[in-house]
């Protein structure tokens, strides 16, 4: 853990926002509100699944909520995703989402869930006040799906997505993993689908950040083949839109208005526009996703730390960030923590 008191802030501009040595300020949050999921995705973890977080070991709702008000009221958090594992495990969602959505100024709240048990929440979670919602869906074959996840529950991801929709979080957007041999064939399938319901789809590069630390390069599917696989059956074209420090490139698909993004986070990596500040759910501060060292927030808020003791130590945290992930460099190192206790 970095000591957040003896951080060296040396050239730091006199400003309260999370900014770093390279000019980005980051105001976009993504707290993990806990390392439980209830499926076993290959790429994320084994079949066994993996030694969760010690209940004692999480941030309570108050020291959550207490955390979240720094950011938006002192240090310029504009955007909170809620993540995991899986969050719709965290108990009283719906009341945490309410919270945050009553702190002033009051923060755009977006959710990544795998969608199993979202169908009988979606509507509740709408009403406490949920902006945005992306689901984790990387087939809409069954077997497929069941080969990848290690779990038949298909029929409940995609009642999720329509109660989504019906709840009024639109877009409702697609988030999917191509896998060599196991998916990557079923690519416009998936895209014909989610134009067909008014999802936003969004192809993912697999990162190195499984558990079993068996990411393989070589066997990742790239964002060219991506889009070489999608052209042999649709007409892409760049979509005018900004993209701003939006993470996918957009494509019109056949003329539009329908749209499919993807993320090159491997390939072609947008660091320089990175705007993003992470939480795990048992109190670390990350600057990004791989960061091999964290800022331990929870030992401050219970020694009795102040409000200006969590916002320096955030400030000190992302003035130290690098560059960039570094994943095509023959130095990288994959972090410790899988993706599912960092979160996404």
């Amino acid at each position: 853990m970095r000591d957040y008191g003896g951080a060296d802030m040396a050239g730091r501009p006199d400003t309260p926002g999370l900014i770093d040595k390279y000019g980005r300020v980051a105001t976009d949050l993504r707290v993990s509100l806990t390392d439980r999921c209830n499926l076993r995705c290959q790429y994320c973890m084994p079949a066994e699944g993996l030694d969760w977080l010690p209940s004692a070991d999480i941030l309570t709702d108050e020291e959550l909520l207490r955390v979240l008000r720094i950011a938006v009221r002192d240090l310029g958090i504009t955007d909170i995703r809620l993540t995991g594992g899986e969050p719709l495990l965290r108990r009283g969602l719906e009341d945490l989402v309410a919270e945050i959505t009553a702190l002033r100024p009051r923060p755009r709240v977006a959710m990544t869930t795998n969608g199993i048990g979202l169908a009988k929440r979606a509507a509740r979670l709408a009403a406490a006040g949920l902006d945005r919602i992306n689901v984790s869906l990387d087939t809409i074959d069954r077997q497929t799906f069941v080969e990848i996840t290690r779990r038949d529950r298909l029929h409940h991801v995609l009642e999720g997505l329509r109660a989504a929709q019906e709840a009024g979080l639109r877009p409702v957007k697609v988030n999917a993993v191509l896998l060599r041999g196991v998916n990557d064939h079923q690519a416009c399938s998936l895209l014909r689908f989610c134009l067909e319901h008014g999802y936003h789809l969004r192809f993912i590069e697999q990162m190195p950040l499984d558990a079993q630390h068996q990411w393989n390069r070589a066997e990742m599917i790239t964002a060219d083949e991506i889009l070489a696989i999608l052209r042999t059956e649709f007409t892409l074209e760049p979509s005018p839109a900004e993209r701003g420090s939006a993470p996918a490139e957009r494509w019109l698909v056949d003329g539009g208005p329908g749209e499919v993004g993807v993320i090159a986070s491997v390939t072609k990596p947008f660091c320089q526009a990175c705007n993003r500040t992470r939480l795990t759910a048992d109190g670390s501060l990350r600057s990004c996703l791989f960061s091999t060292d964290e800022t331990d927030l929870r030992t401050i808020l219970r020694s009795g730390g102040s409000d200006e003791d969590v916002a320096n130590a955030w400030r000190a945290t992302m003035w130290a960030k690098g560059p960039g992930h570094e994943i095509n460099s023959a130095g990288f190192a994959q972090p410790l923590r899988p993706m599912s206790a960092i979160g996404g």
